[in-house]
C-alpha cells in the first residue's frame, strides 16, 4: 500500500489540529530550563549590568562632590551634572541603535571609553579648575560624554540579553532594569563609605574605571567571543592594555598630581592638608613682607585667618561681646582656637563651650605647633568643653543659658553653611542667650560684599534681638564686619579687657559703627531655610 493511502472503506485517523503560531515558533527548551551555558551567560550579563550601573552612579557622584568641594554650590553642581547627564543618556541610547548588529564589540568599546573618561573625569576637572579656569565648561563636557556612554549601554545590553535567550520585551526590560537599579544602590553606598574615605576622589574614580573596563571585557571575551573576529579581538586587547596603562599610571602619580594642582590654587607653600568628609583643610606658610612667618588656614579654598593680622579680627569679635556678663560663653565654630585664646584671658570666665562640626580642625588646632603657638594651647584649658556636632542640630536640644554667644563660622557661600545664616538658626541661638547676654556674628565684608553683610544683619534682627552692626580693618581680608545682638533696646559697643588690646580701644569704637554712605543698609530680605537669600548673594559677591 502506498504510503499515506488507506483502503476505501477505511477512515483515516484524525490528527490533532496544529496551531498556526506553533508552526513558526522555535523549539522550546527542555522542561528543566535552558542549556547550562545559556543560563550562566545570562547571569554573567546581569552581573555586568549590576557592576556597570554602580560605576555609572559613582561617576555622577564624583562630579557632584568635586563641584561642591571646589565651587561650594552643591545644589547647582548637582543640577548641572544630573540634568546634562540624563539628557546625554537619551542621546547615547539613540546613537547606539545602529550598533546593535555588532553589540558585543560595540559594548566593549563603550565600556573602555567610559572607563577612560569616567576614571579620569575627576583628575581632568581638577586640572581645569586649577590651571585653566574652565571648570563649568569642563563639567558640562564630561557630563555629556559620560552620560552618552552610559546611555549607550542599555540598548547594547538588551540586544545581548535577547541573543542569549529570547524573552518578551517587558520581561527583558524588567530583568535589565532590576539589575541596573540595584547596581546603582551599590555605587551610591560604596562612594561615600568606601571609595571617598579610603581612596579619595581621584584614585576612587580611577579604581571604578578599571572595574568598568574589566567587567565589560570579561563578559564579551568569555560569553560572546564567537561574535568577534580575530582582528577585532586583537584590536580590543590592544586598546584595553592602553586604557589600563593610562589608569594605572594615573593612580600611581595621583598624589603628585593632586599636590601640584593644589599648590597652583594657593599663593603660598602648602605645609599641611587634609580632605575630610566635611571640607578641604589647607595650611600654608610663608614669610610676610615684615619678615615674620605668615601661617594661613583655608577651608574649601576660603581664607580663615592669616597669623600676621588675625588678632585684629578676633579682638574685634570677642572683646566687645565680653564687655558685659561672661561667666558662661558659647562659641559656635572657631575650631582654630583663636577666639578661645581671647576669651580665656578673662579670669572670671568659668566655662567655654565650643561647638565645631569637623573634628579634624580641632585636632589640627590642638597638635600643630604653628596653631598651638597662635592659640596659646587654648584647648588645654580645663574651662574649655569641645562639642563635635552640627551646630544647627545641637542648638535644637541645647538647654543651657550663655552669657555670651560668639558665632564664628565660614562665609555662607556653600549650601551646607547657608542654614547657619538663617532666621531659624538665629532664633535658636537667641533662645540660649541668657538675659543681659550678648551675641556676635561674623558677617563678612560690608565693603566687598555689602548685600551679603546687610542680609545677615536683617536675618539676625528676626531673632527678636536688637542689633548693632560694626566693622574693622583686617588687612588680609580688607574691611570686615560683625553684627552684635542683645536684648538691650539700645546696643552699644564697649570694652572691658583684662589687658590693653593691640588693635582697638574705647576711642576707636565709635568709628567702628559708622558706615560710608554707599555701604549702608541695602534693605535685604532675611534668609530662611526655604529661601536662602544669603546663599545667592554670597555667590554673586564672593565666588
Amino acid at each position: 500500500m502506498p504510503p499515506n493511502e488507506f483502503p476505501a472503506d477505511t477512515v483515516a485517523p484524525e490528527l490533532p489540529p496544529v496551531e498556526e503560531s506553533s508552526r513558526a515558533r522555535p523549539a522550546e527548551p527542555a522542561a528543566d530550563g535552558p542549556p547550562v551555558l545559556g543560563r550562566f551567560a545570562r547571569s554573567a550579563l546581569l552581573i555586568t549590568v549590576f557592576l556597570c550601573a554602580a560605576c555609572g552612579l559613582v561617576y555622577e557622584l564624583s562630579l557632584v562632590t568635586l563641584g561642591s568641594y571646589l565651587i561650594g554650590d552643591t545644589a547647582t553642581q548637582a543640577s548641572i551634572t544630573l540634568s546634562v547627564m540624563v539628557c546625554a543618556m537619551g542621546v547615547g541610547a539613540l546613537a547606539a541603535k545602529p550598533l546593535r548588529q555588532r553589540a558585543a564589540a560595540a559594548f566593549v568599546v563603550v565600556e573602555l571609553a567610559l572607563a577612560l573618561v569616567g576614571g579620569l573625569s575627576v583628575l581632568g576637572l581638577y586640572a581645569a579648575y586649577a590651571w585653566l579656569d574652565l571648570y563649568t565648561a569642563a563639567l558640562v563636557a564630561a557630563s555629556c560624554v559620560i552620560g552618552a556612554l552610559v546611555g549607550a549601554e542599555i540598548p547594547l545590553l538588551m540586544e545581548m540579553l535577547q541573543r542569549i535567550r529570547k524573552q518578551e520585551a517587558g520581561s527583558a526590560v524588567a530583568d535589565l532594569f532590576a539589575a541596573d537599579y540595584v547596581g546603582a544602590l551599590l555605587g551610591g553606598l560604596a562612594f561615600p563609605f568606601l571609595l571617598l574615605p579610603v581612596f579619595g576622589q581621584i584614585r576612587g574614580s580611577l579604581i571604578v574605571g578599571v572595574v568598568n573596563a574589566v567587567a565589560g571585557l570579561v563578559l564579551v571575551l568569555i560569553w560572546f567571543r564567537a561574535d568577534l573576529s580575530r582582528p577585532v579581538k586583537a584590536a580590543l586587547g590592544a586598546v584595553t592594555l592602553l586604557v589600563a596603562a593610562i589608569l594605572v599610571g594615573s593612580y600611581v602619580y595621583a598624589d603628585r598630581f593632586e599636590a601640584t594642582a593644589q599648590q597652583a590654587l594657593f599663593a603660598y607653600p602648602i605645609v599641611w592638608q587634609r580632605q575630610t568628609e566635611y571640607q578641604k583643610i589647607v595650611l600654608t606658610e610663608s614669610v610676610s613682607p615684615f619678615g615674620t612667618p605668615d601661617t594661613r588656614l583655608f577651608l574649601n579654598g576660603d581664607l580663615q585667618f592669616s597669623s600676621v593680622d588675625e588678632y585684629r579680627y578676633h579682638e574685634a569679635m570677642v572683646h566687645p561681646t565680653l564687655a558685659g556678663p561672661r561667666r558662661e560663653v558659647l562659641v559656635i565654630g572657631g575650631g582654630d582656637g583663636l577666639a578661645l585664646r581671647e576669651i580665656l584671658e578673662y579670669p572670671d570666665v568659668e566655662s567655654v563651650t565650643l561647638v565645631e562640626l569637623d573634628p579634624a580642625v580641632i585636632e589640627l588646632a590642638r597638635t600643630d605647633p604653628r596653631l598651638t603657638e597662635l592659640n596659646r594651647h587654648s584647648f588645654a584649658d580645663p574651662r574649655v568643653r569641645v562639642v563635635t556636632a552640627d551646630a544647627f542640630s545641637w542648638l535644637r536640644t541645647a538647654g543651657a543659658d550663655y552669657d555670651a554667644v560668639i558665632v564664628d563660622l565660614p562665609d555662607p557661600d556653600q549650601t551646607s553653611i547657608a542654614k547657619l545664616y538663617s532666621t531659624e538658626f538665629y532664633a535658636m541661638t537667641a533662645q540660649v542667650l541668657a538675659p543681659g547676654g550678648t551675641m556676635v556674628v561674623q558677617a563678612g565684608s560690608p565693603f566687598f560684599a555689602p548685600h551679603s553683610y546687610w542680609c545677615i544683619a536683617a536675618t539676625v534682627r528676626t531673632s527678636g534681638l536688637n542689633i548693632l552692626p560694626y566693622h574693622v580693618d583686617v588687612p588680609s581680608f580688607g574691611d570686615w564686619g560683625f553684627v552684635q545682638a542683645t536684648r538691650d533696646p539700645a546696643p552699644r559697643l564697649a570694652l572691658d579687657p583684662p589687658a590693653p588690646l593691640r588693635s582697638m580701644d574705647e576711642l576707636s569704637l565709635p568709628a567702628a559703627t559708622i558706615f560710608a554712605p554707599d555701604r549702608r543698609d541695602t534693605g535685604e530680605q532675611p534668609s530662611t531655610l526655604m529661601h536662602p537669600t544669603i546663599l545667592e548673594l554670597a555667590r554673586k559677591e564672593w565666588v
